[in-house]
């Protein structure tokens, strides 16, 4: 695994089923022809080094991917915050303690400056995580954290339980990044079938 080179982690969170979607993973639903995980990864790779999968366990399903996959430390179900831990133990243990960008695998829209807009917008104060927000409302999942908060969130996640991303947030100072409205929305998931039919309609539109 390459470290070193300047540039942030990724993490791409492809873990957990999806009863909704009547599927065993999102990540690999296809729309457009490729999988949902397919474009994150296309987005993210330019950008990042190394990037990482998380899934809640350790499997084989990935292996077509060519990316290493962090299974969540956490015996339990412990949310995207479990991934996001288990992924900077993962780089801690490897000597990597600079930026780790965060994204969904069922978000399709991704921006291909995602990478950079958090990495600008986190410049003058490494000490705080950058979380994206869209019309107002936060987006946990679409963030960039540093190895430093590695003891803090260790610490929501062993001692006190937390699973989620926005908790973790509420805990710490963080810097915002407001994103400019457009269509389709960057930070759409897919979460049920009714999602995916819109995403495809959009893709029709706009050939994203």
């Amino acid at each position: 695994m390459q470290m070193n080179t300047g540039k942030p982690a990724g993490v791409i969170l492809a873990g957990g089923q999806s009863r909704r979607m009547g599927v065993k993973r999102k990540a690999f639903l296809e729309l457009g022809g490729r999988t949902l995980l397919a474009r994150v990864i296309d987005i993210l790779r330019p950008g990042v080094e190394p990037l990482l999968l998380s899934s809640e366990t350790a499997t084989d399903d990935f292996n077509d991917y060519g990316l290493p996959v962090i299974a969540d430390l956490v015996p339990r179900f412990s949310g995207p915050l479990g991934g996001l831990y288990s992924a900077l133990e993962h780089l801690s243990g490897a000597g990597f303690d600079g930026g780790l960008v965060l994204c969904p695998c069922d978000a399709p829209f991704v921006p291909d400056n995602l990478v950079q807009v958090l990495l600008d917008a986190g410049q003058d104060d490494r000490t705080k995580p950058v979380v994206v927000s869209y019309q107002g409302v936060l987006q946990p999942t679409f963030t960039l954290w540093q190895g430093s908060h590695l003891p803090l969130i260790r610490e929501a996640v062993l001692d006190r339980g937390l699973g989620g991303l926005k908790q973790m947030l509420s805990l710490m100072p963080h810097t915002v990044v407001e994103w400019i409205p457009t269509e389709p929305s960057p930070f759409f998931n897919i979460n049920t079938p009714a999602d995916l039919e819109a995403a495809t309609l959009w893709l029709d539109r706009t050939g994203a």
